[in-house]
């Protein structure tokens, strides 16, 4: 892998899309890369498109070292992304030929290097403990090796915003050394992420009025204004922005790529990706998440599943008539997709959207429509909450469509006659929960027992045990998650409990919900939901099926 400049996107060299999840998103609490870990990010982050990607710091960390080593080997073949590779200047009072950290660097065999050094005076006499010459000469140094070596370098001037604001002089004397020396780009760090849009913004515009020197930005989100700082930086000027996946990065996190390139491209019609791949925004961000460990995030700008989620009655109605008039792009320019929540909040074009999202024409059905606006928000209103339980919402849309054409309602695929939880502590310290339901199916009073880790595991299992020889392709299906939620209106009332379960049988993943004051029976609303979901499903192929004979 030898390019030292970005492939496939119009802007070509003349604008840099540089990510370092891999160094410095790395450094967020909670993650820890393995190798592999690092080669699947990297390959996902060039699928998107973006032009530098940082792997790390090889020499200073053993598994950065081996990721280049096995990058160089053949294992990661890139397509549009420049492999870039951290450290810093040879250190104060020696010789760069001399500074293994320096030779780690050219041993990386990464084809672009980016140094960090101090711009700030006073990080430079209190924390390297030299002077602003002796600096100077370590970031020329460096460079001028490097580059004599045949790679590519940035330099990132660290603290810069802060060090040009008590000593302008100093900062602006470390960029000119970096550059005299053959550094490409200087990139302006906020590293304590202490700065505000309009300010940093006036200092870049600044900086490259003085200087004439191209010129990058890289952001730390302290103050939340990570994403709106580099996209000021890039309007003031600078052509290199560092991002990493997801905000990932130490403290409040870096900018996050995500969202700057959305800005980029869809505010400022910049077309710094690839053609087509905007589109893969939200995806890669979702499996760069995976990779990482953590959940996406739901709230996140532009790829968050509910970034275009709309909950108030006044935005359906209007979203109804024009998805435009509530949504600032398209979802779809980055992969992602709009939802109708429902809740208390909902009004009747709320209904009518969700139902078109679940395959369900309300549009023709008003007393349905008005029938399922009443329900539901007589259900918020004592606990209940349909937004994270679509299949629910779509059983409570179904019955009342039934109920406004007379027809059969739509219900679980057999009749409760009653159920018993008991609990057992046993003289071994054992505590076994025992369930029992009696329930009519198929035309046959079943009864069955049987025993679980809990009382709703118990009642599961019994009622698994009791509906199986009647019911098979229950078999498949299982009880994936289960969320409690203890609800309290007002001081001085009992608690109402609510309960989320999700099931799955292979084919598909559907959530239920139930509310009452006792847990069990909530959780046996939610469970009896899901069945019937699932029965529901199943006629529905059964009539395809038998249409299409």
């Amino acid at each position: 892998m030898t390019r030292t400049t970005p492939a496939g996107t119009p802007l070509d060299d003349d604008f840099h899309v540089y990510d370092t999840t891999l160094r410095d998103g790395a450094q967020r609490e909670g993650i820890s890369y393995s190798v592999t870990d690092k080669l699947a990010v990297a390959r996902l982050l060039d699928s998107l498109g973006v032009g530098f990607i940082e792997g790390g710091w090889p020499g200073a960390l053993p598994k950065d070292t081996e990721f280049f080593h096995r990058a160089a080997d053949g294992e990661l073949d890139l397509d549009h992304a420049a492999l870039v590779a951290f450290g810093a200047t040879r250190r104060a009072g020696t010789t760069v030929d001399a500074d293994q950290q320096v030779r780690a660097l050219l041993d990386s065999r990464a084809p672009v290097v980016t140094l960090v050094a101090k711009s700030d005076r006073r990080h430079i006499e209190r924390a390297l403990r030299t002077d602003v010459a002796e600096n100077c000469a370590m970031v020329a140094d460096t460079v001028r090796y490097l580059v004599d070596a045949g790679r590519r370098v940035f330099l990132d001037a660290e603290h810069f915003f802060d060090g040009y604001a008590f000593d302008p002089d100093t900062s602006l004397r470390v960029l000119e050394a970096a550059a005299t020396a053959g550094a490409d780009v200087l990139v302006l760090c906020d590293t304590n992420g202490g700065q505000l849009p309009l300010k940093l913004a006036e200092t870049v515009g600044e900086v490259v009025a003085r200087t004439g020197f191209r010129i990058g930005i890289h952001c730390q989100d302290d103050t939340g204004c990570a994403v709106a700082n580099s996209v000021a930086a890039v309007q003031a000027g600078a052509t290199h922005v560092q991002c990493t996946a997801n905000g990932y990065g130490e403290r409040a996190g870096n900018a996050d790529l995500f969202a700057v390139l959305g800005n980029l491209a869809t505010k400022l019609a910049m077309p710094v990706l690839p053609e087509g791949k905007l589109r893969e925004l939200t995806r890669v961000s979702h499996a760069l998440a995976e990779i990482a460990n953590l959940a996406p995030q739901t709230h996140q700008a532009y790829v968050g599943q509910s970034t275009f989620a709309h909950k108030a009655g006044l935005h359906a109605s209007a979203i109804k008539v024009d998805p435009e008039l509530y949504n600032h792009i398209d979802p779809a320019v980055v992969g992602n997709g709009m939802r109708v929540l429902v809740t208390e909040m909902a009004g009747r074009a709320s209904l009518e959207l969700k139902g078109a999202e679940l395959g369900l024409d309300l549009s023709g059905s008003p007393a349905a429509v008005t029938g399922a606006v009443r329900r539901v928000k007589e259900l918020e209103a004592r606990g209940w909450s349909f937004e994270a339980a679509d299949a629910s919402l779509e059983l409570l849309l179904r019955r009342e469509m039934a109920a406004a054409e007379g027809a059969e309602p739509v219900e679980a695929p057999f009749e409760l006659e009653s159920y018993r939880v008991v609990l057992d502590h046993r003289s071994t310290d054992e505590v076994v929960s025992e369930a029992t339901v009696k329930v009519h199916v198929a035309g046959q009073r079943v009864i069955a027992t049987a025993e679980g880790n809990g009382p709703v595991n118990a009642l599961d299992a019994a009622l698994r045990k009791a509906l199986v020889p009647h019911l098979p392709w229950l078999r498949a299906v299982e009880l994936s998650d289960y969320k409690v939620r203890i609800l309290i209106d007002a001081p001085g009332t009992d608690a109402v409990t609510r309960v989320l379960v999700e099931s799955r049988d292979g084919a598909e993943e559907w959530t239920t919900v139930g509310v009452h004051g006792n847990i069990v029976e909530a959780s046996w609303l939610a469970l009896c939901d899901a069945l019937a979901y699932k029965a529901l499903r199943r006629n529905e192929v059964g009539a395809a099926a038998a249409q299409g004979a």
